[in-house]
């Protein structure tokens, strides 16, 4: 079930890249544009405010429940594919939201994006991990495309108060339609398209095992935020998630083609990647919600004004994550990074947490922001790359769409548990000084920011723990079902180098691989040794065909571009199933 295609040339590549960026800074502000617009639409549609949560709760539950689904529908039946369906569906659905006449039009609305945003966002990541497949353009693209994901709450809040303020409140549905049209065009000429060989299988038990574990998670988690955490429908939802989220565990054990294969998530540094992820998320969205609270409610900012307040975070997150890693990760790899980007953030958090009701925006929010966008712009950026490097092509939308549920996960988990902790710290305020209601909300902002502050901290170490120190291992060339690129590294001469693993990531040990030059001739051969390590010496650059075979398993053989004068690092996959190249 494997393909190939040409190399793509670097300004097709920066090109694909811009098309990825307009699609992901779709589906990230549609979080904070549509609270902007809550307030006018409730006026004119004329829904309540215990009816209001479901305008968020809908987007929320369909986007995280369907992830998992959605990514690995991008692996078996192509990307590109699963890019333009999701694009357009979302486009027509922010359409139907923005025509709604009432409550039940717009609610449903909310859900189709939902629905349509995990087809499309996985298969983004996946485009992104397989066109930019190691290197120091892979940092660069990568940062490009955390400081979208990490900026595109508090672009959300500016466009969103704009159109409100000045345009009117549907306009904040309708602007998708422009973002998926440009989107659209790109991906349609710059995407390749490929026949897809072999006949899908799709995991029934795990896909709705994993679906409605992640429901009752993401339901169990939002109904926290109204009804409180005493609420037995709260407890229930998140104890029926997590059991059904430990059957779907069961499930990728035994089956033959499972939705979430094991190895991708079990890799050490890969996993800590995720932890970052899921920690970054949690923390940020409680910035945007409390902050956005404290600018309107405390120092009196209109929409637009709040949007405007958070540009200082956004400049820091774009610098970071486009300068930082790309310098950096290459050379010293995830681990200091991770930790440093989560530290600055555990920084940030205690920043706010001082905030009282005197406090102005320059000396108050202003060096908190900034810090916190230096370090969502270089943690975030950090763990995207990381959590989808390394992957098996045939993995990279489902290990995308890990990153996005981490990402979903978060943002519920944050806002459930920070208003819970802000609830209760203002409520424990009021009673001691119930004369003076906005100290006390600011008591409660500054409770949540403290706990914002240790689950960062706690963070930091664990992701620390867990991310493997040196430079990232086998980063620098993917083969993939849509495109095929290398990326070598500096040697004295030509050759490639790297391990043989089966689909469980172990070693196989006796591998023999041949290089063959387009006439036919052989270039260079070696075997893998007990670690399933090899380094081959090449007669020359240019294309090759890389043919690997050991005995018990099926042969593979598969495109491989070398740079003259340096080595080239790829993986070789190795099974009885199907063989491909992974970064």
């Amino acid at each position: 079930m494997t393909s190939t295609a040409p190399v793509a040339p670097g300004g097709r590549r920066w090109a694909i890249l811009a098309v990825i960026a307009v699609a992901q800074l779709m589906v990230v502000l549609d979080n904070t544009i549509v609270n902007i617009a809550l307030p006018s639409a409730q006026v004119d549609l004329g829904f309540d405010d215990a009816q209001r949560q479901w305008v968020i709760t809908a987007y929320a539950l369909a986007f995280g429940s369907l992830l998992l689904l959605g990514g690995r529908m991008s692996d078996l039946f192509g990307r590109k594919r699963a890019f333009v369906t999701g694009l357009v569906g979302f486009a027509v659905a922010s359409m139907v939201g923005g025509a709604a006449t009432d409550l039940v039009m717009l609610v449903a609305a909310r859900a189709a994006q939902g629905v349509f945003g995990a087809l499309l966002a996985p298969a983004a990541l996946s485009l992104l991990t397989t066109t930019f497949p190691g290197g120091r353009e892979r940092a660069r693209a990568f940062g490009i495309f955390s400081a979208i994901v990490g900026a595109g709450a508090a672009i959300g809040l500016l466009l969103g108060g704009v159109l409100t303020e000045y345009v009117d409140w549907r306009w904040c549905m309708y602007v998708n339609a422009v973002f998926a049209a440009v989107a659209l065009v790109g991906g349609l000429v710059l995407l390749p398209s490929l026949q897809r060989q072999g006949r899908p299988r799709l995991d029934v038990g795990g896909t709705l095992a994993a679906s409605a574990g992640l429901f009752g998670l993401v339901f169990g988690l939002a109904s926290a935020e109204t009804d409180g955490w005493g609420s037995p429908v709260v407890w229930a939802f998140l104890a029926a998630g997590v059991v059904l989220l430990g059957v779907f565990v069961l499930i990728q054990r035994r089956v033959s083609a499972p939705l979430l294969p094991l190895r991708v998530i079990l890799d050490r540094t890969r996993g800590g990647a995720y932890l970052t992820v899921l920690v970054l998320a949690s923390g940020m969205f409680g910035v945007s919600l409390f902050l956005t609270f404290y600018l309107q409610r405390n120092l009196g900012f209109s929409p637009v004004l709040t949007g405007v307040a958070f540009l200082p975070m956004v400049a820091s997150i774009v610098t970071a994550s486009t300068t930082v890693p790309n310098a950096l990760l290459p050379r010293f790899g995830p681990k200091p990074l991770v930790i440093t980007g989560l530290v600055l953030g555990t920084a940030a958090m205690l920043w706010f947490s001082q905030l009282t009701v005197d406090s102005t925006y320059a000396a108050g929010v202003l060096p908190g922001l900034v810090l916190m966008g230096l370090g969502m712009g270089t943690a975030m950026s950090t763990g995207i790359n990381t959590a989808t490097l390394g992957v098996q092509p045939a993995d990279a939308g489902v290990a995308s769409a890990t990153v996005n549920t981490m990402q979903q996960v978060g943002g519920s988990v944050g806002t459930a548990l920070l208003s819970s902790i802000a609830g209760t710290a203002t409520a424990a305020a009021l009673t001691t000084a119930p004369g003076d209601p906005g100290a006390a909300t600011v008591s409660g902002y500054s409770a949540a920011f403290t706990a914002a502050a240790v689950l960062f901290a706690v963070g930091a170490v664990v992701c620390g723990l867990l991310v493997r120190g040196g430079r990232p291992q086998s980063a620098e060339t993917t083969e993939t079902t849509e495109t095929t690129t290398t990326e070598a590294v500096s040697t004295d001469s030509t050759g490639l180098a790297g391990a043989v693993r089966d689909a469980d990531g172990g070693a196989v040990t006796g591998a023999t691989l041949t290089l063959v030059d387009p006439a036919g001739r052989e270039s260079g051969r070696a075997v893998s040794d007990a670690a399933g390590d090899f380094d081959l010496r090449a007669a020359g650059p240019g294309d090759h065909l890389l043919v690997t075979g050991a005995p018990g398993r099926a042969p593979s053989a598969q495109r491989i571009v070398l740079a003259d004068g340096r080595t080239t690092c790829a993986d070789v996959v190795l099974d009885l199933a199907e063989v491909s190249v992974g970064g």
